[in-house]
């Protein structure tokens, strides 16, 4: 009874504090704060429906060993095979106990001959190591070419998975039309978004994913939803 009480306590203060910085803020903070929400917000969806598959899902033993996982919903319109429209995400890193405050990234240029005909594409990128974690600390990062990417093996096929998929940098995934697979994405682009990482945080991408990472007591209540929906799935 009495962790139920401090949960709704603790959940009304929450609340409460996103109401006073919403009315203190100026229309053009506002906007961004509704942003940097409805992003994390959108990526959370995206992930619960993609792990709601099991036997379709990305693999438990995947998500326990990537140190950071980035998800971009529905961005890039795909014709022909190649993505001709960018979209947005965002990329939180592990963190003792769960995972850190979502850092917001563009993607673009994506070719991906599988998805041919698909008007909208969800991307899930888990960042297995270092190299593929630093490489995101760049202006700019073309999976494929500066950081090796594979496509990520989903349910029973991890087992399976030659020892080159499973140490890549980034494992990619690509979900449209309800289907998700594996999909090397190469030549895909992400970037920061640092007008809205500034704008919401006040740090950019690289200082927020290098720097001293936000427990989830210190991180806005707005974007709680993507790192508590990551640690439904994987928590160490």
């Amino acid at each position: 009874m009495k962790g139920t009480m401090k949960k709704i306590a603790t959940g009304a203060v929450s609340t409460l504090l996103l109401v006073v910085l919403c009315a203190t803020q100026t229309p053009a903070q506002k906007s961004r704060t509704q942003d940097a929400a409805r992003h994390a917000s959108d990526a959370a969806d995206v992930f619960t429906k993609i792990m709601g598959v099991k036997e379709k899902a990305i693999p438990k033993q995947l998500l326990d060993k990537a140190e950071a996982i980035a998800v971009f919903p529905g961005g890039v319109k795909v014709a022909f095979g190649i993505g001709g429209k960018g979209g947005q995400g965002v990329i939180s890193r592990r963190v003792k106990g769960g995972w850190s405050e979502p850092v917001y990234f563009n993607i673009g240029g994506a070719s991906i001959g599988a998805q041919i005909g698909a008007s909208k594409t969800d991307y899930v990128l888990l960042i297995m190591n270092e190299d593929g974690l630093n490489s995101l600390l760049k202006d700019k990062v073309e999976l494929g070419g500066e950081v090796g990417v594979a496509a990520g093996p989903l349910g029973r096929e991890a087992a399976a998975s030659t020892d080159a998929r499973l140490t890549a940098g980034i494992l990619s995934y690509s979900r449209s039309k309800g289907a998700f697979i594996g999909a090397a994405i190469k030549g895909a682009v992400i970037s920061p978004d640092n007008d809205l990482n500034e704008a919401f945080y006040g740090l950019k991408a690289r200082d927020l994913l290098s720097g001293k990472l936000m427990t989830m007591a210190e991180m806005p209540s707005a974007v709680k939803i993507f790192p508590r929906t990551l640690a439904r799935y994987s928590t160490k």
